[in-house]
């Protein structure tokens, strides 16, 4: 006979979301045009317009946010010649969890003479969230990558604290099939203890990255020529053929502040009109 029970374990798994995104772009008659587009589950993307040359996309959450046990994977290429910028309806959030991780696994591609843009919205934790993230990133040798992650542990303005929780970060970028950049970020268990630490965040609530594809010193000068004016802490430097401008800040606002400087000198196309809501 069998069991109508079901479960705690079963029915927590039937309410998780889940959701994907593959597309890819091509160059077609000298503009960007979407190829082939993949969705399923809560996440969605959207071309709001059309543009001359360039093609742009946003990400949107209809799940409202994740959670723990959520999964959301997202695969992106631009093939050779095309533009592409990508960013996010919002800011994502991510609640607590009653146990396992939430999963964000983020694949990007760009061939040769591809211009790629990743510049999603802020993604905020909220206390007791545990999410592990990874983004693998495969480069044609003269394709350029534009790259940007905010994240902001607790929304300080709003006087909430991420006190516990998991954060755990997995780049990987590869060029021409070759790893140059590996990194892990792991923050487990007391989160606000550990970054109260001077080694660590010295008391910061917000970290962000600027990954630019290729640079190098004249990148890295550029962006200086600003950086007093920066309120966050800051660390900018070029090797490996890419440059890369590092934040780390007590104010998640000041963050999204410099940040924005930092992207209107070094990208192409300039911000994405959502980015200046």
């Amino acid at each position: 006979m069998q069991s109508n029970v079901i479960s705690s374990a079963e029915t927590f798994a039937a309410n998780r979301a889940v959701g994907a995104v593959r597309f890819d772009v091509h160059l077609k008659d000298g503009a960007t045009r979407r190829r082939e587009l993949h969705e399923s589950g809560s996440l969605r993307v959207r071309f709001p317009s059309p543009e001359q040359q360039g093609l742009s996309a946003v990400f949107v959450n209809t799940a409202g946010g994740i959670a723990g046990g959520d999964r959301f994977d997202i695969d992106i290429a631009a093939n050779d010649g095309a533009h592409l910028t990508v960013t996010t309806a919002a800011a994502e959030k991510i609640y607590r969890s009653h146990g396992p991780d939430a999963q964000v696994n983020i694949a990007l591609r760009a061939g040769a003479d591809a211009r790629l843009a990743w510049l999603p919205q802020e993604t905020i934790l909220f206390d007791r969230a545990r999410v592990a993230r990874r983004i693998d990133i495969d480069l044609s040798g003269n394709a350029s990558l534009l790259l940007c992650e905010i994240v902001v542990f607790g929304r300080a303005a709003m006087g909430e604290v991420m006190t516990q929780g998991a954060f755990i970060d997995r780049w990987r970028m590869r060029i021409d099939g070759k790893l140059v950049f590996a990194e892990t970020v792991r923050l487990n268990g007391d989160i606000a203890a550990k970054l109260a630490r001077r080694a660590v965040a010295g008391g910061g609530v917000a970290i962000g990255t600027a990954l630019i594809v290729p640079g190098d010193e004249a990148i890295v000068a550029r962006i200086r020529e600003v950086s007093d004016t920066f309120g966050a802490e800051v660390g900018i430097s070029a090797w490996n053929g890419f440059a890369m401008a590092r934040f780390c800040a007590q104010d998640a606002a000041r963050l999204r502040a410099d940040m924005m400087k930092v992207l209107e000198r070094v990208s192409p196309s300039g911000l994405p009109r959502l980015w200046l809501n």
